[in-house]
């Protein structure tokens, strides 16, 4: 499993720091409108990208 996890970790981190390191400006703005969110609507975020990241995996499998 571990096999598995941790390369899996590895590339969201990568994935994760592209936006701020290529476009800074746009991270900022969009960080700081997620603030804004309130705990419903930053659970319905959350919620999808769960949901998309599922998907994404079943049709890789």
């Amino acid at each position: 499993m571990w096999q598995t996890l941790l390369p899996a970790l590895a590339l969201m981190l990568v994935l994760e720091g592209l936006l701020p390191l290529l476009l800074p400006k746009v991270w900022r703005e969009t960080f700081s409108r997620l603030i804004t969110f309130s705990d419903g609507q930053l659970r319905f975020v959350g919620l999808v990208s769960i949901l998309a990241g599922m998907l994404l995996m079943a049709t890789l499998v």
